[in-house]
């Protein structure tokens, strides 16, 4: 077998360019169909799992005390920032917010009163179970019956934890990214991400 030059305007160099091109193109395509989608479920009433947006490190302190944000993990100036965005691009997108329910934990708390200041209420069902698994599934089946009940009226937003939204949605988000679900015949249904 002989190798023949292609020649310097087909090089080698120009199509693996073209083929990185074309893949990006084609992976963005169905992300951003997803994200049109998920849109236009919040526009109807839909709900909303976001993770916290960034608090650097994992899990819990040792020295853990709810109320205490001395004690947690918090957002550092990024998370804050992603925070902000998050409010701003529901605002932009012109959805209405119905309902938003955050863990009680200060990096969740801060998020949702970054994002959509005025309108948070704590729910203790969206808690970290990360440091007792032991309380996932019971915590689970009631964060699924908030969902179920949902009427609505607006988007309900839900800023909660990995863990419980893994939990929800077999999903592992990154920080400050939300997955957009409907509840269809009492299951969980994944309409899309959005992400920062």
């Amino acid at each position: 077998m002989t190798f023949t030059p292609i020649g310097p305007r087909f090089s080698l160099q120009r199509i693996a360019l073209a083929l990185v091109f074309a893949c990006g193109i084609l992976l963005t395509l169905p992300h951003a169909r997803a994200d049109d989608a998920a849109w236009q479920a919040l526009e109807n009433g839909g709900i909303v799992l976001f993770r916290h947006a960034l608090a650097p490190g994992t899990g819990d302190p040792a020295n853990f005390t709810l109320g205490d944000c001395s004690t947690q993990r918090n957002l550092d100036d990024q998370g804050r920032a992603d925070s902000r965005a998050i409010g701003q691009a529901f605002r932009d997108k012109g959805i209405e917010v119905g309902g938003v329910l955050t863990s009680q934990w200060c990096r969740c708390v801060e998020t949702a009163e970054l994002a959509f200041p005025g309108q948070v209420e704590e729910e203790p069902v969206f808690n970290s179970f990360f440091q007792n698994r032991s309380a996932g599934p019971e915590q689970t089946r009631a964060g699924q019956r908030i969902l179920e009940q949902w009427p609505g009226d607006g988007a309900l937003v839900i800023i909660t934890h990995q863990v419980n939204i893994t939990a929800l949605t077999d999903i592992f988000p990154q920080s400050g990214e939300g997955i957009v679900v409907e509840i269809n015949d009492g299951e969980i249904e994944v309409i899309g991400r959005l992400g920062i």
